[in-house]
């Protein structure tokens, strides 16, 4: 193709046809000789809408007003008394409003006041296309052709004369109800998604711990604050054998229904395999680990602090599978992280743990949260972190676990005010 070259150049060519500039007309503008009059003219009786209204330092005034259904902008411009424009007031604008109930909207628009040049009346138009060559092909079909369009029009005037059509045309109206229907369908079917995604949400507030055991030797208590209607962030208290207790806390791998999803998986696979925690908790979690691998996509994986109390010892033994470290803060204010133990669940099919131990004396607090707490930021982008959670837990020691959760959360909050970006989930236990 061996064309001139484009004046824009190879590079600037190739991104103007990949970007396909948007294009529309932004104003049209209107003269009018007081534009306050006219501006409630536009509001009042047609129903317009007020887009601009600006005062500039020279003291000229710019007023636009829009259609409800329309993008296109009617400028009401008052012109200088010695200026050419002035005579472009109370002219015919050639402005065509369309509509696809002329008589009910002519009649609207007559309750409010506007004036009317004549009733509306039924329009067509033929095309007569010019004569072909007899030899053409379908040249005998010119004088047989349908209407190009058919409908209904009257003109109307404002306050200051300009004057304006008013139409419907078939094709028009056929075109403004589909969208309607579409319109509708839409609205319905957006309706109904966020009423699947509130039964959703209420599904899985039903999966967090709805009652919590009575142990003589432990305080506790958790929440969960999810940043979306559902989250995937998980915790949960288990009944693992008598005087033995299960502390659940998980972080699932993306967010939003399908990170759900997983969390109801995840949670489904420890509640089933919970009865043999208590004497085999490296087995049950490879049970449960083989049983979440084999029911997720390929790469899903969740991060989950799984700790076990012995009331009759007060010895927490536990499982930390790529989770944050959680905090055990001792009654003589030594601090001490539960570390990784290993690796997340859900990624490999083969997968093992170490188990870690502790002995908990009265007083001890353990603290186990997820990275929304430490992630939230604030205006400058500064992240809470471990050390601001470790300083709330100190100053609220003394408080009753269900307080000292609400403290933290408070504080989280105060930190970072703005829309919450991940879930929040936090369970703290204290020895009695």
């Amino acid at each position: 193709m061996g064309g001139a070259p484009s004046p824009l150049g190879p590079d600037l060519e190739d991104l103007t046809q990949e970007r396909q500039p948007h294009l529309r007309i932004h104003a049209i503008n209107i003269f009018v000789r007081d534009q306050e009059k006219s501006l409630r003219f536009y509001l009042d009786q047609l129903g317009f809408s007020l887009v601009g209204d600006v005062r500039f330092g020279s003291g000229e005034r710019w007023v636009a007003v829009a259609p409800p259904d329309g993008s296109t902008v009617l400028s009401l411009v008052a012109p200088q008394p010695d200026s050419k424009e002035v005579q472009l007031i109370g002219r015919a604008t050639q402005i065509v409003f369309v509509t696809e109930d002329v008589p009910a909207k002519y009649s609207e628009w007559r309750k409010r006041g506007v004036r009317f040049q004549y009733t509306p009346r039924l329009k067509r138009i033929r095309y007569e296309r010019p004569a072909p060559a007899p030899d053409s092909p379908g040249g005998s079909l010119a004088a047989h052709d349908p209407p190009i369009w058919g409908g209904v029009i009257t003109h109307f005037k404002d306050i200051d004369g300009n004057s304006f059509a008013l139409v419907s045309y078939d094709e028009e109206s056929r075109a403004v109800e589909a969208q309607r229907r579409a319109a509708a369908a839409k609205l319905e079917s957006e309706r109904r998604a966020a009423q699947e995604l509130e039964i959703a949400k209420q599904v899985q507030l039903g999966l967090f711990p709805q009652s919590l055991p009575s142990l003589s030797t432990l305080d506790y208590s958790g929440i969960c604050i999810q940043a979306r209607q559902v989250g995937g962030d998980y915790y949960d208290f288990l009944h693992l054998a008598q005087d033995r207790f299960g502390l659940v806390i998980g972080d699932i791998s993306g967010k939003g229904i399908a990170a759900a999803l997983l969390m109801s998986n995840l949670q489904a696979h420890l509640r089933s395999q919970c009865a043999i925690a208590s004497d085999q908790p490296r087995h049950f979690l490879q049970l449960v680990n083989r049983l979440f691998y084999e029911n997720s996509p390929d790469g899903a994986y969740a991060t989950l602090f799984f700790g076990e109390y012995d009331e009759r010892e007060r010895r927490l033994r536990y499982v930390n599978c790529g989770h944050l470290s959680a905090l055990l803060l001792r009654h003589d204010g030594t601090l001490e992280r539960l570390d990784s133990t290993c690796t997340v669940l859900g990624l490999f099919k083969e997968w093992d743990c170490t188990i870690g131990e502790r002995m908990l004396s009265s007083g001890d607090t353990l603290a186990i949260y997820t990275d929304g707490i430490t992630e939230a930021v604030d205006g400058a982008g500064e992240e809470f972190g471990e050390g601001r959670v470790i300083d709330c837990l100190r100053r609220h020691r003394d408080q009753p676990c269900k307080q000292l959760v609400a403290s933290v959360v408070e504080e989280v909050r105060q930190f970072s005010p703005h829309e919450q970006s991940d879930d929040i989930t936090l369970i703290v236990s204290r020895c009695r």
